[in-house]
């Protein structure tokens, strides 16, 4: 049974031992490789939005909906994540920006599709955008190895991929517009 309490102290605990993403990855996979218990610890998701679990100066950890077919734009973390499926599909598009481009312009170089059990590391100077390509809820545990809420970092035009600071409020509305949108489909 996942226990939040637990998984919690498990993700400190290997940030203890291993500054690095990579003990908090296992303790990620060990959560979300049974999916139905997470689902009964966190309870099924109902709307898109960002549910704090965790949050300190070191280490912050996220359960995040995405709406049905919702895309969020290119952005980075400035800090290495985890990101642990438990139900739905999250589609990772990874980016880099163009050398020598003064506007922060950036050009895919990757992706990654997450499904239901899946623990996908990203490194601190990851940018990636995410789209839930399926017609339900995505479920997702995401772990940051920092303060996800104090730090500056930056976001993507969707259409010109020019660079721009993030911003917070902007991406809560967008999955209150995604939580609408969804209603009415």
């Amino acid at each position: 049974m996942f226990d939040l309490d637990q998984f919690i102290a498990d993700c400190r605990a290997a940030l203890t031992a291993d500054r690095s993403h990579k003990l908090v990855r296992e303790a990620v996979a060990r959560a979300v490789s049974d999916p139905p218990s997470v689902l009964k610890g966190l309870g099924e998701p109902k709307r898109a939005g960002v549910q704090k679990l965790y949050h300190a100066p070191d280490l912050t950890i996220l359960n995040v909906i995405w709406a049905p077919h919702m895309t969020f734009v290119p952005h980075n973390h400035r800090m290495w994540a985890v990101i642990g499926i438990y139900t739905g599909r999250e589609d990772n598009i990874f980016w880099h920006r163009i050398p020598g481009d003064q506007g922060g312009k950036l050009q895919a170089v990757g992706a990654r599709a997450l499904s239901a059990k899946d623990a996908e590391p990203l490194g601190h100077n990851i940018i990636h955008s995410v789209t839930n390509p399926i017609a339900r809820l995505t479920g997702a545990i995401h772990v940051y190895g920092g303060d996800f809420f104090g730090i500056e970092r930056s976001e993507w035009d969707p259409e010109t991929l020019q660079e721009g600071r993030y911003d917070v409020a902007k991406t809560m509305r967008l999955f209150e517009e995604a939580n609408s949108l969804h209603r009415t489909a």
